[in-house]
């Protein structure tokens, strides 16, 4: 396959940009990642989404998405059955407060993994809950958006996002609770 093939959005076995996976990667990293059980993949994502703010988006990268190691195009567990990790990164700069290591400090964190297991103490037991769940290591990283954005375009990384940004939840809530504590400021007025 060429570069051109890769990255040609009309090409159906074109590596994915972003985005909610379509039927065949959701298959192909069900299939690969979690031996083809849908219901360990929507425990995994349920486990994400529970730490996920709505400001955030979380993106798998790597070979589970592809079905093929970059480094060295071998296919994903070519060495076993669970020894290709899964790399999932959350988007936002928010979620860069919960690490402890980074490569660009305040931008982009070291992961969270077999090699890096102080990155974030605060995300080590979410990591080993999806290192059950996927019978595989689990790596997980946090950048800004930027940092992505490079990936994406310099790099020309694929990627599927897990979880897509609730912009505006925050704000909603926040409309809410102000409604509700002026109600309750009313009600406590008319009791007087």
């Amino acid at each position: 396959m060429t570069v051109h093939e890769q990255t040609d959005s009309t090409n159906p076995d074109a590596a994915p940009r972003g985005g909610p996976p379509d039927e065949a990667t959701r298959a192909r990293i069900v299939r690969l990642a979690f031996g083809g059980d849908e219901q360990r993949y929507e425990q995994f994502l349920t486990a994400l989404r529970e730490v996920t703010p709505p400001e955030v988006e979380v993106i798998l990268r790597g070979s589970a998405v592809t079905g093929t190691r970059w480094a060295d195009g071998q296919p994903f567990d070519a060495d076993g059955v669970g020894t290709s990790d899964l790399d999932v990164t959350f988007l936002g700069r928010d979620m860069l407060k919960f690490w402890d290591s980074f490569y660009i400090p305040a931008m982009h964190t070291v992961p969270l993994s077999d090699e890096h297991p102080d990155a974030s103490k605060t995300f080590t037991p979410l990591r080993h809950a999806l290192c059950k769940l996927a019978g595989r290591p689990v790596n997980l990283q946090a950048s800004a958006d930027l940092v992505q954005f490079a990936r994406d375009v310099l790099f020309d990384q694929p990627y599927v996002t897990l979880i897509e940004k609730r912009e505006g939840e925050n704000l909603e809530a926040a409309k809410d609770a102000q409604r509700d504590a002026s109600r309750d400021e009313r009600d406590g007025d008319e009791e007087d």
